[in-house]
């Protein structure tokens, strides 16, 4: 049983008038009480839910009547390589000339992009598809993820084919050339 006392102490030698009780305050209800609450809230108390995105990978069964037309400048795909970079293009691998660069600077070139097919198509969205190459890691991949939900790329799931056999040889090429292969 906790106690708190509060006598005072008895100076010896000193003239007493009158004797005073002790006075002693029990806090075992007090504790009890803390307890209680702590119990309370740590049981009523929701916990954040870890979130979830969404990740779309093309079928293995090739089905023609779920095949669904895109515009190829209307996709933008980006390279994963290794020393923490990437090669994006905008539409057709060979076609267009992939830029090299690092993860701080694919947060601009998402949102440029992502401007220019809202503009050239009246509103249109964005399609990203992100192929990793043998050289790059998962940090790599979630960084990528990352980027596409800062800069809020309105795309219902982004296309990810992490078959590194489905590199195309001009992709591979431009991978090459930039160091990153």
């Amino acid at each position: 049983m906790a106690e708190l006392d509060t006598s005072g102490g008895g100076d010896k030698g000193k003239k007493v008038r009158s004797k005073k009780q002790s006075t002693k305050v029990d806090l075992t209800a007090m504790v009890d009480l803390a307890f209680l609450l702590i119990t309370f809230f740590m049981l009523t108390t929701s916990l954040s839910k870890p979130l979830a995105m969404d990740i779309a990978k093309p079928d293995k069964d090739a089905k023609d009547e779920n095949k669904l037309e895109l515009r190829a400048s209307q996709t933008m795909t980006i390279l994963l390589g290794k020393d923490n970079k990437v090669a994006w293009y905008m539409g057709e691998a060979g076609k267009s000339t992939p830029t090299i660069e690092g993860f701080r600077d694919l947060r601009t070139s998402l949102l440029k992009n992502k401007q220019l097919v809202k503009d050239t198509f009246g509103g249109k969205d964005i399609i990203v598809i992100i192929k990793p190459a043998k050289g790059s890691t998962y940090k790599n991949f979630v960084d990528v993820m990352d980027e596409l939900n800062i800069t809020k790329t309105n795309i219902s799931a982004p296309a990810i084919d992490d078959d590194p056999s489905h590199l195309l040889d001009s992709e591979i090429q431009a991978m090459k050339l930039g160091g990153i292969y």
